[in-house]
């Protein structure tokens, strides 16, 4: 799991005062970010495509070879754009739904079953509406165009409506849409695909099982698999299968798993030895050692995520969004069967898809299966979900030629628009709805994921607050880590907002980085034998350049502790097997750097700053008193 931006660990993550993201939150900031560069993408193709309509599909038209001996692949402009970038944008789709498998809300399985039925069922529903109005027509065959959700489109307009639905709709859209997103490709491959020649299929298929035989020996040299890939997508695209597919295999074979301290230790050392001597040699070890404790999804995310949702899906966008408009094609579009079949699939049968199964699978599992959010917000996430685009006109342009290809973008574009303005809708009627309704309608009485796996014990563990408050706040911490220090001014404000939260410090000293991290969470235990553990704790974070062994002690004194009787459990460290109980729990629940929060078992992904922590306790709060 990505460690918090600002932590205190080698993990990769660059050091700011921004806050603590995950890879999940990196992933749904820039799929929000990047909707407005998607939408300039397509305004900017509807202008070209009616101030230059010659310019634009002769442009798109051009040819581009790339030949190595006699053999070579030949596709023109939009093909490369559509078969060849657009697999690098599988290709993160793929990373992120392993992330999710591995180590996210998918890691309990059971919670599979609920997205995966909603986005078959948000892809079913959509193809009969369009099979039933195209019924005998020769546009039937492209029913493929109106079944995907749009990943970047759905989060990006989720983002514009701000606060109006919680953040887990975000995951719970992200999941139904990688559903859309895997058996769109299938389809794509099985429907839309031209003859296939199967020896460059099995040739094709020969190649997945040597990635997967690469993947399992544990090499991670990128060159490597970029190499394999290459010439496995050139073995799709030559056995007549959409190569696109070969992006998201990849993708889903892409392990992910949390940064161990083990890791991070050692790559401290490597970046200690280059410190000391700084050779070209050394610089390389301590920069693959670096790169090593994080894992290869998450490496592969951070490098092409920002490309595909800044640069490969908008200039897909700019490559097949482009139409002609004028009178007499939005007249003839809106009475065309391929028009009205994608609109009508979308706007209609993708809401009714996903709340109708969500619901009846909630009600036929007696609620060991629902959703992790009230049901307003998952009438939201249907109506966001009618947004389909990228795939959509993806298949559309398999599909269709001439006045059907521009009369589906027509029905794929208005149902961007209407299926928003259904979203806004429903937000503006969960806002005026009393605060407990409008709490049970965005959050529900659904049991959370818990990411803490040591629960919190008040007979063991260190408590500030009431024992019974609603919301408690776990931080694991290290006194010598200028962050921790940052943050304690922050929950010390927190618990003066709330009286209603208990607070939980666990030990997790880097000694790599903190020379004596380690002897201070002694020192915070042995006052502990005095009952003065909180005192020494504010004192340990208000002094963190003082930590030697004599400042302790003067600490001790300061506090009025009985120095004596301190200074023996000191010598005795008599807390250790205290603070490696708490660094085992860490381990455990996937955390490496400091600070680390959890808020109600949940780990806290978001900056640790007033705000921040304010909103998620909040948030926390108005869960447990609904579950009550």
């Amino acid at each position: 799991m990505t460690q918090p931006r600002g932590a205190d660990s080698l993990s990769g993550q660059s050091l700011d005062e921004g806050g603590a993201r995950t890879a999940r939150w990196a992933f749904i900031r820039t799929e929000s970010g990047s909707a407005t560069v998607l939408l300039a993408a397509t305004l900017a193709a509807l202008a070209w495509a009616n101030l230059g309509t010659d310019s634009y599909e002769t442009f798109w038209q051009t040819h581009l070879s790339v030949r190595l001996g006699d053999s070579g692949v030949s596709l023109d402009l939009r093909e490369w754009v559509n078969s060849g970038l657009m697999t690098l944008f599988f290709l993160v789709v793929g990373l992120e739904a392993r992330r999710e498998f591995d180590m996210g809300e998918l890691r309990e399985r059971r919670r599979l079953t609920l997205p995966l039925l909603a986005g078959l069922s948000g892809m079913a529903v959509p193809v009969l509406i369009y099979l039933a109005i195209n019924a005998g027509d020769s546009s039937v065959h492209g029913w493929g165009a109106a079944m995907s959700t749009d990943t970047a489109f759905a989060l990006g307009m989720l983002a514009l409506l701000g606060t109006r639905f919680p953040r887990r709709l975000h995951t719970f859209i992200l999941t139904v849409a990688v559903v859309d997103d895997f058996v769109a490709l299938v389809v794509i491959a099985v429907a839309y695909s031209d003859h296939v020649d199967v020896p460059a299929l099995l040739v094709a298929l020969a190649l997945f099982v040597v990635i997967g035989l690469v993947r399992a020996a544990k090499v991670r040299r990128g060159t490597i698999y970029g190499v394999l890939g290459v010439i496995t997508w050139v073995a799709v695209l030559k056995s007549g299968v959409d190569p696109v597919v070969v992006g998201l295999v990849i993708g889903l074979l892409t392990f992910a798993h949390p940064a161990s301290r083990a890791e991070l230790e050692r790559a401290t050392g490597l970046f200690r030895s280059f410190r000391e001597q700084p050779t070209p040699e050394l610089e390389r070890t301590a920069r693959l050692g670096m790169a090593a404790a994080l894992s290869p999804n998450e490496r592969l995310q951070r490098m092409y995520h920002p490309w595909t949702s800044y640069v490969i899906v908008p200039l897909f966008a700019l490559a097949n969004a482009g139409i002609t408009l004028n009178a007499e094609l939005i007249s003839g579009a809106f009475g065309s069967p391929v028009t009205l079949g994608i609109l009508i699939g979308y706007v209609v049968g993708k809401p009714v898809g996903i709340i109708g199964t969500t619901a009846l699978t909630t009600r036929l599992s007696r609620g060991r299966l629902r959703p992790p959010v009230g049901w307003g917000a998952v009438v939201g996430g249907g109506t966001i979900a009618g947004v389909g685009f990228t795939v959509s006109l993806l298949i559309a342009t398999l599909a269709f030629q001439g006045e059907q290809l521009d009369q589906a973008k027509v029905g794929v574009l208005s149902a961007v628009l209407c299926s928003f303005a259904l979203t806004w809708l429903v937000s503006v009627v969960i806002s005026a709805l009393p605060r407990p309704a409008r709490s049970r309608a965005l959050l529900g009485t659904g049991q959370s994921l818990v990411d803490l796996a040591v629960p919190v014990d008040p007979e063991r563990d260190h408590i500030r607050g009431p024992l019974d408050a609603p919301v408690t706040l776990v931080e694991y911490g290290d006194f010598e880590c200028p962050f921790c220090g940052r943050a304690e001014p922050v929950v010390r404000e927190l618990l003066a907002g709330f009286g209603d939260v208990r607070y939980v410090w666990r030990h997790l000293p880097l000694p790599d980085v903190h020379p004596r991290a380690r002897l201070a969470a002694i020192a915070a235990e042995a006052a502990a034998e005095q009952g003065a553990f909180w005192e020494m704790l504010d004192h340990l974070l208000e002094h963190q350049d003082a930590l030697k062994p004599t400042d302790l002690v003067a600490h001790a004194e300061t506090l009025g502790l009985d120095v004596d009787e301190f200074r023996i459990a000191l010598r005795a460290r008599s807390g250790a097997e205290r603070i490696a109980e708490d660094e085992e729990s860490a381990d455990l629940s996937g955390v490496s750097g400091t600070p680390t929060f959890f808020v109600n078992g949940r780990r806290h992904h978001g900056s640790y700053d007033i705000d921040g922590l304010t909103a998620a306790v909040r948030v926390a709060k108005e869960r447990a008193l609904l579950q009550r």
